[in-house]
């Protein structure tokens, strides 16, 4: 009885420890809850220029977005803005301009590459706001996209007003079409003609017209002066003959005044 008591006693006390190992294997091999980690938020994506768009709704830049599009510079200079941290400025003529290019400089007689080069010659490769060129001015002359050391442009900012000097024209800055990092797009009124192409026998400017002659008095020898000349000559000789024939009348009023007057005293006399 006693030894059944004992082995009783022991297969509790192993069934027990055996409950025990599992519950504790089981803590052991159950994993740990796991808090989802959020996946990092996109960057956002820079904005887009699409400079054909900016040039057909300013302007109007119909004529040099045709040259652009003609040169296929519109591409490198799309890929300057939207693909390099240096960005892009250009400097767009308006449609007029390029009517009032004085001659011997005429676009019309490049060839495709000098075309090109042109063009080329109005866009550096990297953005400058407004009042980047309060100091550009000491780096004179400023590298353009046409490349080489005859293809530079120079600038002045007299209080504010920005001109540009290509050595053939001499214009200056009318407005910013657009100007936000990385693009940097400024109106001009002329064309800027290089002179590694044009060279450096630039044309004197066109003399301001005179202003018209105030009238003077005429002549004496002219025909109006003339004809005044004789109308007084006339009158004055009418004047004088007027008192030369007047003259003789006088005097005969006077004798007969003095026979009258020597009657009437005779006549009283008696």
């Amino acid at each position: 009885m006693l030894k059944s008591m004992r082995m009783n006693v022991m297969i509790c006390s192993t069934l027990l420890f055996l409950s025990f190992a599992a519950s504790a294997n089981g803590q052991k091999t159950s994993p740990a809850p796991v808090t989802p980690v959020p996946a990092p938020a996109p960057a956002p994506a820079t904005d887009y220029v699409n400079l054909a768009d900016l040039l057909s709704v300013a302007g109007p830049f119909h004529i040099f977005l045709k040259y652009l599009e003609s040169t296929k510079l519109i591409d490198t200079f799309q890929d300057q803005a939207n693909k390099t941290e240096e960005g892009i400025t250009l400097f767009v003529p308006k449609d007029e301009a390029f009517s009032s290019i004085r001659k011997p400089a005429s676009l019309s007689n490049l060839t495709q590459e000098q075309l090109k080069s042109v063009i080329s010659f109005h866009a550096i490769p990297h953005y400058y706001s407004l009042s980047d060129f309060r100091n550009l001015s000491l780096n004179n002359p400023i590298p353009t996209f046409a490349g080489g050391p005859n293809f530079g442009l120079n600038f002045t900012d007299n209080a504010g007003t920005i001109r540009i000097d290509s050595g053939w024209t001499s214009t200056k800055v009318i407005s910013a079409v657009h100007a936000a990092d990385p693009v940097a797009i400024y109106e001009t009124d002329k064309v800027l003609l290089p002179t590694a192409i044009f060279g450096t026998d630039v044309p004197p400017l066109p003399p301001a017209p005179a202003p018209a002659p105030a009238a003077d008095p005429p002549a004496a020898d002219t025909p109006s002066a003339a004809a005044d000349k004789g109308s007084s000559s006339s009158s004055s000789s009418s004047h004088s003959n007027s008192a030369a024939t007047s003259s003789p009348k006088s005097i005969v009023h006077g004798h007969l005044v003095t026979v009258i007057v020597g009657v009437l005293l005779m006549l009283l006399c008696r």
